[in-house]
């Protein structure tokens, strides 16, 4: 019997921690997430990120970025780049930070794959202060993902 248990216990844990694996977020360079967004016609979500002891940063990995949720949907949906602003930035990440003004702070953006900005229903693109909420956030994926679908489909907005 304890054999049993065991063995059900070591396969309970295998699959847990495989299933949360799979809701996680698997980041990629600007060098490797651009041409891959092309290659395969998916939007990217950049977010240039300082993490530990930023507020904005720490606040959206753990309402936004560790919901399951909205992992699957950003690793399904979109290629997921990461430029870490604690280290010293590339030419392309500084060029590009400058085209949409992120003074060397933090910036979340969404670009197709030929780095064109994508805006929500109202024109504007994603923003927030001091609060991140996960349902709008999803409903932003969503909007970006429909819009961006639509563009690459060749269909009217």
């Amino acid at each position: 019997m304890k054999k049993y248990l065991t063995l059900f216990l070591l396969l309970f844990t295998f699959f847990a921690s495989a299933a949360s694996a799979g809701d996680k977020i698997t980041w990629v360079t600007l060098k490797d997430g651009m041409p891959r967004a092309k290659a395969e016609k998916k939007a990217m979500i950049i977010d240039f990120f300082f993490g530990k002891g930023c507020p904005r940063c720490e606040k959206l990995q753990k309402e936004v970025y560790d919901n399951p949720v909205i992992a699957k949907k950003i690793m399904d949906d979109f290629i997921p780049i990461r430029v870490d602003l604690t280290k010293p930035l590339t030419k392309d990440e500084e060029k590009l930070g400058e085209k949409f003004d992120y003074k060397k702070d933090c910036l979340l953006i969404f670009l197709d794959f030929d780095t064109n900005l994508i805006l929500d229903k109202a024109g504007k693109r994603l923003c927030f202060i001091d609060k991140v909420d996960p349902e709008e956030f999803v409903g932003y994926l969503d909007h970006i993902k429909n819009v961006y679908s639509k563009a690459v489909s060749g269909e009217k907005k």
